[in-house]
């Protein structure tokens, strides 16, 4: 199903290579060389896929019915020809001067509330470790930091969507808008007992506490490149607080937080489900536009 509702805020390519043939040892002018084949153009392959990943959107197949909600945000969220990695398809992101919401990919997996949020797999088993990955490059030129709002997991606990706890990448505030961040919070009271009553709950979030990546991805110069976001996040065990929220950028450890009390001892659902999103709070000082492609969420570390 795809939904234009508007929420407040939800493997490496196989290259193909080409042997060379040797030189004819015996002269001859009139027989031309074989024609020089050239692969197609490819990015980050769904065909890569391993046993740990859940589940994988290259663009190259239209798997935009696999998500609970797709949110075109009226065209400025659009599957797209040549805008993924190496002219692949991908997801094109296109801003307008002061927009808000530019859309967003929301996909579901393992045991949640109601069959209205579509799991991709059986829709039974409760994950308590989740990474996922995402290929992102902005405009040459782009302006104005990250645009709040990238990727996020979460545990939907309701038909509501009352959050049991909510692992945050975004870009920091205007000082720090360049660099992402981890943002860990939870919708439990460090008992376990659920707090909130609906989505993104702000007066009953419990914050754990943010940690800034090192590189400024989104500054003159790194944008007009694409950039491998992956994070992870585990919930702690029942009477520990053992919860885990990473950040990697290109393959390398930037943000980092550990020793989290996430969900105390809540149960009833683990992480099910992430969130893909262009929503700048304050809007887009200009039009402009940022491409998405290779996403993927697995139980492993997924990599670059």
């Amino acid at each position: 199903m795809i939904s234009s509702r508007l929420l407040l805020a939800p493997a490496a390519a196989a290259l193909l290579s080409l042997g060379s043939c040797g030189a004819d040892t015996l002269p001859a002018p009139t027989i031309e060389p074989p024609p020089i084949i050239v692969p197609p153009t490819t990015s980050v392959s769904c065909a890569a896929a391993t046993s740990a990943w859940l589940f994988c959107d290259d663009f190259e197949v239209d798997r935009r019915a696999k998500y609970f909600e797709y949110d075109s945000a009226g065209g400025s969220f659009v599957r797209a020809a040549g805008v993924g990695e190496n002219g692949s398809f991908g997801m094109r992101v296109r801003f307008a001067a002061g927009q808000v919401n530019a859309g967003a990919l929301r996909v579901s997996f393992g045991k949640v509330p109601t069959s209205a949020f579509r799991p991709v797999d059986a829709g039974t088993t409760v994950y308590r470790d989740i990474y996922w990955r995402m290929m992102v490059k902005n405009q040459a030129g782009w302006t104005g930091g990250g645009g709040d709002k990238l990727s996020r997991a979460t545990s939907l606990v309701s038909t509501n969507w009352s959050q049991a706890m909510m692992a945050h990448v975004w870009s920091g505030e205007p000082a720090r808008a360049n660099y992402l961040l981890v943002d860990p919070a939870s919708g439990t009271d460090a008992a376990g007992v659920l707090r909130t009553v609906k989505y993104n709950d702000l007066d009953n979030w419990r914050w754990l506490g943010q940690a800034l990546s090192t590189t400024p991805i989104f500054d003159a110069a790194h944008v007009g490149k694409w950039h491998c976001i992956e994070a992870h996040a585990r919930l702690n065990d029942s009477g520990s607080s053992n919860g885990v929220q990473e950040l990697w950028i290109d393959g390398a450890l930037e943000a980092q937080r550990t020793g989290l009390n996430f969900v105390g001892a809540y149960s009833a659902y683990g992480i099910n489900a992430v969130f893909f999103e262009s929503y700048w709070n304050l809007g887009s000082p200009v039009a402009q536009e940022r491409y998405i492609d290779g996403l993927v969420v697995s139980t492993q570390r997924i990599g670059c």
